[in-house]
């Protein structure tokens, strides 16, 4: 080999020597720092409970602390505002839920877009809602509810103006046909007390919240929201059973800054994956009434621009005011 064969030799080797960590070293070293998970919801609620429980696991493939910061208000907008504009170097993600969504419907100012500005990782737990009287209410069934708001006046209750559980409301009555009154409460307990109390006539809420009242008597359920009966209400039927094709499950979702580097998304995303297989991963989501569903970044991210679609569409038919 001729000395100038040689030295165009050296050159290429080192060439590839300098290129390689250049390309490779924002995947191979991440996370070079603790990673922060947030949301925008209250501690020891649903999302808190499955943000905490995710960042457990993923603390030892990642080699790095996951501390979950709660960036509470707004219906969840201050803590996705947060995170569309963190760096897009993986380490600030989101735990978003379906108010992302509902947000995303009912308000034309919001300080991101909710698809362009994040890179979705996976959607990690579903659930349905519960419709519930009181005990005493005259109505032992959904079919029976429903012919009272035919004939008068049912109401019902949510956390707020804007909530998932108002539009599961809207969403009834829209698919029923009939008027349903909204009561809106601050949140925690005042939706189920003001049921329990006869307030209001129905709930509308998640498992979570109405389960134990359920199991003590004070409420009845009429039905779930899902497809088909879900597994830790047996005996309750599915709304789709009087209203074919009614269907609302709400969902937790790991999201983080657009543009953040496919290859640490796609990571990120077979890591949730498999802690999602763990038996008691599974267990404490069947706990809160829901269910592990992992989805690939790109079935997230199309699941998130239907529910925006579908809540719009609520919207205009029931004629709520978009801020």
């Amino acid at each position: 080999m001729t000395t100038t064969s040689l030295y165009r030799r050296h050159l290429l080797l080192a060439g590839a020597g300098m290129l390689a960590p250049f390309g490779a070293s924002a995947q191979d070293k991440y996370p070079a720092k603790p990673v922060q998970l947030i949301h925008g919801f209250g501690a020891g609620g649903n999302a808190d409970v499955v943000a905490r429980l995710v960042a457990q696991k993923l603390q030892e493939p990642l080699r790095q602390p996951v501390v979950v910061d709660i960036k509470s208000g707004a219906g969840g907008i201050i803590a996705s505002n947060f995170v569309a504009k963190a760096a897009p170097d993986g380490c600030t993600l989101a735990m978003l839920t379906g108010a992302h969504t509902v947000s995303a419907a009912l308000r034309k100012d919001l300080p991101y877009d909710a698809v362009k500005d994040f890179a979705f990782i996976s959607t990690v737990s579903s659930f349905p809602f519960v419709i519930a009287v009181r005990a005493e209410h005259p109505a032992r069934t959904l079919a029976e509810l429903l012919d009272i708001a035919r004939k008068g006046k049912v109401s019902f209750s949510s956390v707020g103006v804007g909530s998932t559980q108002h539009m599961v409301g809207e969403l009834l009555g829209a698919a029923a046909g009939v008027q349903l009154l909204h009561v809106p409460y601050r949140g925690g307990g005042a939706p189920v007390q003001a049921v329990i109390a006869g307030d209001v006539d129905v709930l509308a809420d998640t498992l979570t919240v109405a389960t134990p009242h359920i199991q003590s008597g004070r409420l009845r359920a009429l039905a779930v929201t899902s497809a088909a009966p879900w597994p830790s209400l047996p005996g309750v039927p599915s709304a789709s059973a009087t209203l074919p094709g009614f269907e609302v499950r709400s969902w937790l979702g790991l999201a983080a800054p657009a543009h953040t580097p496919d290859a640490i998304v796609q990571r990120l995303n077979a890591q949730v994956r498999q802690l999602l297989q763990q038996p008691d991963v599974q267990k404490v989501l069947a706990n809160a009434g829901s269910a592990a569903s992992p989805s690939s970044p790109l079935a997230m991210q199309e699941m998130v621009r239907a529910e925006i679609e579908r809540w719009r569409d609520v919207v205009v038919r029931r004629g709520i005011k978009v801020e």
